[in-house]
């Protein structure tokens, strides 16, 4: 659109691919790679899960960007999936040119800003109506971040951008101690956005400024506040005849919150205050049963309210994997425990593609919501996500949220551990300065009760249950040979090719990337997701009197339609379930074999 309002970088245009050793190239848009989609191998599963391993919660072992792919194009994953995740977190690497025990975050501008916005395409599609996308950064790519989600989202999809307060000390080696992290949190639909999410519980405290200090048949109404404010109209400084007789009105430069009708309506319902003795300045009073049961979440997350980095490294990480180094910047439970309220409901889909060691899919699952979560790191996935997980399942992990806070002993609940321990401070005080007409023990006594009753103890509340299925995002089917990109042998000539021929009466002939021929018939078998871009290649390499039988463990129905476009009288296949069945066993088999060499060369750095 002519004049728009955009952030231009370096090879913008251009897309990129992640390398083996875990790097980036870039290639042109073009490349057969790049709308490769790739396939999930099952390589275990943990605790109950059901039969259909699309509907199970999911550990995804590899690239962000191909797992996300797969859920939106795979057939299996997509009905699932595309269209109903309600939340997205996602904490990337930040580029602060720093080298962490457990990933690079050192990415050149340019390389970040791709990465982010390619991985950030494949997640609006995956979002439901009223889904969100919540992305966590600091101060080194979060201006830019903006930009790219406005030009993905539209900017009138940014909802807020939250502050957390990450870490409560102060560093006195530095210009300015920074303390925050920013969560910047778009919707698909910021209306049914808002309709739909969660409010933040009210907390005793809060409940605590509600009393009923004239035993109001109507309940608790709000202590504290004041019939007065410092602005308004001229019309809002009428004078008011109290029950005492005397006439007041707001002091000089102030007004009062209420017209005259209002205060006349409040006043024959029997809903303003004057004080006890009917002369103090009028109140109308705001009921605990009329405010909303919950609160609007602030844009200032403190770390009282949800935690910080080295309360979730020391206290929770370093207890459950005593013999690793703890990521540098956990993120607590706490934290997302609040994200996961307001954006979610139990039951819903939750997806984080930058897993880390776990804690958005262990509160996920601690909260009741389903979850997929994709990590990179094949070490990070053998020695923090795993374990951590089957903790969760097997009720063995304590931290986090899994315990709350509870009364020490037992009190009434309309009353607080904060109003305990008021009431013990105040009573003390009292003693000491020796204005109680009663014995000094009984006094104590009293003290001592009250503060028993304002401590709190821990309690479990997480038993455990549930499952989670681990998938391998499959090896690429291309290669690239002399600036060309074909159809690497193993996808196109494997074990599984000679056999599909034969199911498929065609006689076996090697002539890559084709297996077969029947006639002026020749046949291709792809392990992977054949959709349009590997039907133009393998008929970019067809004769142009042959037609084309392309079977496939997986196929983009749209290829039919295509096929019947460009080479009328082919046809696109799945390799046949008896088949298949077999030959997933066998790479089913390899890919655990993977896995343990994964951990074994984790082990061997290490050591």
């Amino acid at each position: 659109m002519k004049g728009r309002l955009e952030l231009t970088w370096t090879n913008k245009h251009q897309a990129l691919l992640t390398t083996e050793d875990g790097g980036y190239e870039w290639v042109a848009p073009t490349d057969h790679r790049v709308s490769e989609v790739r396939l999930l191998h099952s390589v275990d599963s943990v605790g109950s899960v059901p039969s259909d391993r699309a509907s199970s919660n999911l550990l995804i072992r590899g690239d962000a960007l191909h797992g996300l792919r797969a859920l939106n194009e795979l057939p299996e994953f997509a009905e699932t999936y595309v269209g109903k995740v309600r939340l997205a977190y996602i904490d990337p690497p930040f580029n602060t040119g720093q080298a962490f025990a457990q990933y690079d975050d050192a990415l050149e501008h340019s390389v970040w800003l791709t990465m982010i916005r390619d991985r950030l395409a494949q997640i609006r599609p995956l979002l439901a109506q009223d889904g969100s996308v919540w992305v966590h950064l600091d101060d080194t790519e979060v201006h830019r971040a903006r930009s790219v989600l406005d030009e993905l989202f539209g900017a009138g999809s940014h909802i807020a951008s939250i502050v957390w307060e990450k870490d409560k000390g102060r560093r006195n080696d530095t210009d300015v101690s920074t303390v925050h992290d920013t969560i910047l949190v778009y919707a698909v639909e910021p209306d049914q956005w808002a309709a739909s999410r969660n409010l933040l519980p009210r907390t005793d405290a809060q409940n605590a400024r509600y009393q009923n200090p004239d035993d109001d048949p109507r309940g608790p109404w709000l202590q504290g506040a004041d019939g007065t404010a410092k602005s308004g109209s001229g019309s809002a400084r009428f004078p008011v005849t109290l029950p005492s007789g005397r006439v007041v009105t707001p002091p000089k430069g102030n007004y009062w919150r209420f017209s005259e009708r209002k205060l006349a309506e409040a006043r024959a319902e029997g809903r303003v205050w004057f004080g006890r003795d009917g002369d103090r300045m009028p109140i109308i009073k705001r009921y605990l049963t009329d405010v909303q049961q919950g609160l609007v979440p602030r844009t200032w997350w403190t770390a009282d309210e949800v935690g910080t980095n080295q309360a979730a490294k020391r206290d929770h990480l370093r207890r459950m994997f005593p013999d690793l180094e703890p990521f540098a910047t956990p993120k607590p439970e706490q934290l997302m425990q609040r994200i996961i309220h307001i954006a979610t409901s139990p039951g819903d889909i939750v997806l984080d593609c930058f897993a880390g060691s776990g804690t958005t899919a262990a509160v996920s699952h601690k909260l009741g919501r389903r979850w997929v979560t994709i990590e990179s790191s094949a070490e990070t996935v053998a020695n923090y996500t795993i374990p951590r997980l089957k903790k969760v399942i097997r009720g063995e992990d304590d931290g986090g949220i899994s315990t709350v806070r509870v009364a020490a002993t037992e009190i009434p609940d309309d009353v607080t551990f904060a109003d305990c321990k008021a009431a013990a401070t105040t009573l003390e005080s009292l003693r000491k300065a020796d204005v109680l007409d009663v014995d000094d023990v009984s006094v104590r006594t009293v003290v001592k009760a009250l503060r028993a009753a304002g401590r709190s103890k821990s309690e479990v509340v997480w038993a455990g249950g549930g499952g989670f299925v681990v998938l391998d995002i499959g090896p690429s089917m291309f290669e690239e040979i002399d600036g060309r990109v074909y159809l690497a042998d193993w996808a196109a000539n494997g074990a599984l090719a000679e056999a599909t021929a034969a199911q498929l009466k065609y006689a076996y002939e090697l002539d890559p990337p084709f297996c077969g021929r029947k006639g002026r018939s020749r046949l291709a078998v792809i392990d992977g997701l054949v959709n349009e871009s590997v039907v133009r290649l393998l008929l970019d390499a067809l004769h142009p009197i042959e037609k084309l039988c392309v079977a496939s463990t997986a196929l983009d129905p749209a290829v039919q339609t295509v096929l019947r476009e460009l080479r009328p009288g082919s046809v696109a296949r799945k390799v046949p379930d008896s088949l298949l069945d077999e030959y997933r066993q066998s790479r089913r088999s390899q890919l655990q074999l993977a896995s343990v060499l994964d951990g074994m060369r984790a082990e061997e750095r290490a050591s």
